[in-house]
């Protein structure tokens, strides 16, 4: 297939940040400049930055209806090109599904790149974003788009019933079977603790419930370390020798010193960090890593697997806070989720994904194979 480079600029605004907001976006030829797409649409009352996100959401969405394989997206947004590109984290909660979905079209590119420029370079997306707020307004518009602008697609209609299943990527979710530390339940991130024989036994379990949910997996994807290993070389065995690849982005949160402690000792030793801790996914545990931070690289794995097994079933094989963070998002739930969520070792989640962002959870922390 032919490579289309494209450039995507895109903006958004908000009269009132929150106010009427509205969202731009130009897909341009890189070659020769030429615009190949428009979009502009109104996001109802909104803050700048979810306007500005709409506007990228939508240009990407663009580029890839236009077939496009290299994006340059350009945008006057300090704060959307440097979430987009991991350099700074993404703490407020309205956006992330925004920033997850805009990631999630980005994987489907064969290279995307994020750009800062002035506004100045940005005139076309503002001019479009101003449009959209102005018909939103009722307000006469001003003559600035000499080609025809195609409207921002709907959005997909809420119902109860999931769309098609043949266009959903089932992802199996299995936490690794028990060690000794789970059994004293103690911190275990990043030590590389292997199964205990009845974590064994858990995940031959395990995998025979995989193997009921479906016999036509494509792939078994595995944090690095063993516990999780062998959890899935047992469920790869049991579905007749289907390929397990080990991803990094899956491994376990760094825990730091407070690594092989049980809760108890952390709480006696470092009281104030612990509850810091447990107020923020900002905070990491001395020397160790944030939740934020795990879920940055969790949703770059499964951005990683979307890409590679489209509209087939995955098995993934992980830890509690990388299974939680990808059950968080899924539900659109708070970060207090985080802390109300058991997790059994084996214990199974399943949940579908389409291609425009939907998302259906159909079953969390499945254990009746273990008794």
């Amino acid at each position: 297939m032919a490579e289309l480079k494209v450039v995507v600029e895109a903006d958004g605004g908000s009269r009132g940040n929150p106010g009427p907001a509205g969202y731009g976006a130009v897909v341009r030829e890189a070659a020769t400049g030429e615009v190949l797409l428009e979009r502009f649409a109104s996001v109802g009352v909104n803050t700048n930055n979810v306007a500005e996100y709409a506007g990228l959401v939508a240009g990407l969405e663009a580029a890839l209806e236009l077939g496009a394989t290299h994006v340059e997206v350009r945008m006057d947004s300090k704060l959307v090109v440097e979430q987009m590109s991991g350099r700074w984290q993404i703490k407020n909660a309205g956006l992330r599904p925004l920033a997850a979905r805009a990631a999630d079209l980005a994987g489907r590119f064969a290279a995307v790149t994020f750009d800062w420029i002035p506004r100045a370079r940005n005139a076309a997306a503002d001019a479009l974003a101003n449009r959209a707020m102005d018909e939103a307004a009722g307000k006469p518009v001003r003559d600035t788009i000499a080609k025809e602008v195609v409207p921002a697609a709907p959005k997909p209609r809420k119902s109860w019933a999931p769309p098609p299943l043949d266009e959903a990527t089932r992802l199996i979710l299995v936490r690794h079977g028990q060690t000794a530390y789970t059994s004293q339940g103690r911190y275990s991130g990043r030590g590389d603790v292997p199964l205990s024989d009845e974590g064994e036994a858990q995940a031959m379990a395990a995998a025979g419930r995989v193997a009921v949910l479906s016999r036509d997996v494509a792939a078994v994807v595995t944090s690095p370390l063993s516990r999780c290993t062998r959890t899935a070389e047992l469920i790869a065995a049991e579905l007749g020798g289907v390929e397990v690849t080990v991803l990094a982005d899956l491994i376990e949160c760094d825990f730091g010193r407070w690594e092989g402690m049980t809760f108890a000792d952390v709480q006696e030793r470092w009281p104030d960090e612990m509850n810091a801790w447990l107020d923020s996914t900002a905070v990491a545990p001395p020397g160790g890593e944030s939740f934020q931070e795990v879920g940055e690289r969790v949703q770059r794995a499964l951005r990683t697997v979307l890409s590679a097994y489209a509209q087939k079933v995955v098995v993934l094989v992980s830890h509690v806070s990388p299974i939680k963070l990808i059950l968080r998002d899924a539900l659109a739930a708070g970060d207090d989720f985080l802390h109300r969520l058991y997790l059994d070792a084996a214990g199974v989640s399943t949940l579908d994904v389409w291609p425009d962002g939907g998302i259906a959870v159909r079953t969390v922390n499945e254990t009746a194979h273990l008794r």
